[in-house]
């Protein structure tokens, strides 16, 4: 039986675990930044000549045999046409299963590779686990068939996201996604990023402060160990860009990181990488208000960031906490 796996960038292992002719990884992230929509069309497309090395999604495919590069070209759904299983491994991880919903409601306008799709039910991190022993875990891994049910939730929730507000993903929480499992836990995850009532700043940011406040001076903790962290949106470099806003603001709530980040460009991430080493970090009398809830961040500094559809800004700056209040 003929078999290809899509996944998340999480299970890119998989490429070296035997378990299909090829897997395909998917490594754009929808977690922060403007929702990259129009990028996700061509991704999914026939390669054209004017695609960017890293904007087509066979552009990290691990193991090319012949048969996949005579037909890295085409569009995902023909790549995936002469295939008889096509497996979808996407784990708890928020970006995983926002890039599961896409994918669902992509599949959704082409039936007959729908048909043939099953969805693994994945109760560990895929980033955790090594190609042997994911393969030795298989008999252990459900695997159901795609349905109506599966489909349609997936596409009322990319819908919801991409919205411009989040209102729709508040109501979505309280629906039923029994369809997919892991959906309901990352939009919670997902919420809680938005500007709290208190402080206008999400749970990421807070835990920042929360870290800090506790002694930890290094970045290393707060963007490496997520068990203590106790947030799992985000990865490094965008952590980082939530660090900058909180130590480069008028009025910072952080200090002690290096200044060279502010002139570095962001896709210098060696450079970057050093720059967060060399950090060390404390709390200003602001910082340790905020912590306390008795100031606002978007008061004194500017907030410019996306949330799914939603464009955060001072002006606009939804907020969640026992409930969303509207701007």
């Amino acid at each position: 039986m003929k078999r290809v796996i899509l996944t998340g960038s999480c299970g890119a292992d998989l490429m070296r675990s035997g378990l299909a002719e090829v897997v395909i990884p998917f490594m754009f992230r929808l977690v922060d930044g403007p929702l990259p929509l129009d990028e996700l069309a061509v991704y999914v497309a026939a390669r054209s000549g004017t695609v960017k090395p890293g904007r087509h999604w066979s552009d990290y495919i691990g193991r090319r045999t012949q048969s996949v590069k005579e037909r890295e070209h085409l569009s995902l759904v023909a790549f995936c046409q002469p295939y008889d299983v096509i497996e979808l491994w996407f784990d708890r991880d928020p970006n995983d299963q926002l890039q599961l919903i896409w994918l669902l409601d992509y599949l959704r306008s082409h039936p007959e590779i729908a048909a043939k799709t099953e969805l693994r039910l994945i109760a560990f991190d895929l980033l955790t686990k090594d190609a042997k022993s994911i393969a030795k875990s298989l008999p252990h891994i459900p695997a159901i068939g795609v349905t109506a049910a599966e489909l349609g939730t997936a596409s009322i929730a990319w819908q919801a996201y991409t919205a411009p507000t989040p209102e729709a993903c508040i109501e979505l929480v309280h629906s039923d996604l029994s369809a997919l499992l892991m959906l309901r836990p990352a939009l919670i995850d997902l919420l809680a990023e938005i500007p709290s009532v208190s402080t206008g700043l999400g749970e990421t940011e807070v835990r920042f402060l929360e870290l800090i406040g506790r002694g930890y001076q290094g970045t290393n903790a707060l963007f490496h160990l997520r068990s203590v962290r106790r947030t799992r949106v985000f990865r490094e470099w965008e952590l980082g860009w939530l660090l900058h806003g909180l130590a480069f603001g008028p009025r910072p709530a952080v200090v002690g990181l290096d200044d060279e980040l502010r002139t570095i460009p962001k896709e210098d991430l060696g450079a970057r990488h050093a720059a967060y080493l060399r950090s060390r970090l404390s709390l200003t009398e602001f910082g340790k208000e905020l912590l306390a809830a008795r100031e606002d961040f978007s008061r004194h500094n500017p907030i410019d960031r996306w949330w799914g559809g939603t464009h955060l800004t001072n002006e606009r700056l939804w907020r969640y906490g026992a409930g969303l209040t509207k701007p």
